[in-house]
């Protein structure tokens, strides 16, 4: 039976959510008035010994980041909070949203400091609406105790922070698309470069991050040793992930990287209902690659998970039973691709579309071999010539699906 671990989760259920100076009494800010008696440049070392990849899923050094949004010139830089968490069986953020507000209003005042912005903004999905008068209230609070506005601290820091939500759109949790929603334009993502680090929100240089990435860091600040001691060879640490589908206990878990996935399974969420096999499990969300049972005793790692053919992502975990077929669940994945994509470009426009089209030709027998083989070639396309993560990773279950079942893609079970 595998257990759980509290670092990035320890302040849960420990203060008064609503209360700032319930925070503190916990050790609340602690982190902030070390980070601002720092070296800047240390910080983004501690981060990078600590070896953090972003968490949102295109996995980026943490430390790196910031050191190169810290270097680039320009004035009224931006920090970005992406707490859209659009990829579906992926609720982590809003379980760190919900239970720990000040950690992440402390995390993006550290965030400001190190990259030397004058400004930060949340972007959440509108889904989380209900979360919104939570963080409006704390930054209201970390402004009243002289945490955010000007002269922070005595440092000469100035910092403000600004709530926005978005319109639902899964497009938006994709940078630029994302910065364009705050802008008031329609969330389409744009041509790099010119990248956000240079010129991003408002044409201001801006660093971008996920919220468990930032959460992270006030956490390291107080306890980097107890953070340094989990994990297994280069994933050091913990992290946060989302089990969901058709298992006995469903949710977010924080997990010491090498758990195995038969331990995530099998332990923390309960097992599969009924005792049922699983026909597959996908990793990452949407935009996720799938195995079948025999990466249960994988550790999960960036390295090894790889290996396996499957991916970190956005920490989350579907696990689907045998009574769903594996050409059913594509079907309802590219449901969910051909609905989010944004129509901007033309590979992922028609090549979603396509990709419907031949799954469900599969679906009633009436698919061919060509078929087949032109949705190998559309899906590689996609990957390679799409203007966004979205176009690139769509095809990512389908790719992975086609590598690991491939007895359904042998003509299709239909007609040549």
């Amino acid at each position: 039976m595998s257990t759980t671990v509290k670092f990035l989760t320890k302040n849960f259920g420990q203060y008064d959510t609503a209360s700032i100076g319930s925070y503190m009494n916990i050790g609340g800010f602690t982190a902030l008035r070390q980070a601002v008696n720092m070296n800047p440049e240390d910080i983004c070392t501690l981060l990078s010994e600590a070896k953090i990849r972003g968490r949102g899923g295109a996995e980026y050094p943490l430390g790196r980041k910031w050191s190169q949004a810290r270097a680039v010139q320009g004035e009224n830089k931006i920090v970005v909070c992406n707490a859209d968490e659009g990829e579906t069986t992926t609720f982590k953020d809003r379980e760190l949203i919900k239970n720990d507000p000040f950690n992440l209003i402390e995390a993006m005042i550290i965030a400001g400091f190190v990259c030397g912005a004058t400004d930060g903004y949340i972007y959440m999905r509108g889904e989380y609406a209900c979360y919104r008068p939570l963080l409006l209230n704390a930054i209201r609070q970390a402004k009243n105790y002289g945490f955010l506005g000007e002269n922070i601290l005595g440092k000469g820091f100035d910092f403000n922070i600004h709530l926005y939500s978005g319109g639902g759109a899964y497009v938006c949790g994709e940078g630029t698309a994302l910065i364009r929603s705050i802008e008031g334009k329609a969330g389409r993502p744009r041509m790099k470069p010119p990248f956000i680090k240079v010129s991003g929100l408002f044409a201001r240089p801006t660093c971008l991050n996920n919220v468990e990435s930032l959460s992270l860091v006030p956490h390291l600040l107080t306890d980097k040793e107890t953070y340094m001691n989990c994990g297994s060879g280069e994933s050091i640490g913990t992290k946060l992930i989302s089990v969901a589908g058709n298992v006995n206990n469903p949710g977010v878990f924080e997990i010491p990287f090498g758990t195995t996935v038969r331990e995530i399974i099998y332990g923390l969420a309960g097992g599969v209902q009924h005792d049922r096999k699983i026909q597959l499990i996908q990793f990452g969300g949407a935009s996720g690659k799938v195995a079948d049972s025999s990466v249960l005793d994988t550790p999960y790692t960036y390295d090894d998970l790889r290996a396996a053919g499957v991916m970190v992502g956005s920490g989350g975990l579907l696990v689907i039973d045998e009574r769903t077929s594996v050409l059913d669940f594509l079907r309802m994945n590219q449901e969910f691709f051909s609905e989010e994509s944004c129509g901007q470009c033309t590979p992922c426009r028609e090549g979603n579309l396509h990709i419907k089209i031949i799954l469900d030709k599969m679906a009633h027998g009436a698919a061919t071999s060509e078929d087949i083989k032109t949705m190998g070639t559309i899906a590689r396309v996609m990957s390679m010539s799409s203007l966004c993560g979205l176009g690139e990773t769509a095809q990512n279950t389908l790719q992975s699906a086609m590598k690991t079942f491939p007895d359904v893609f042998a003509l299709g079970g239909t007609n040549s």
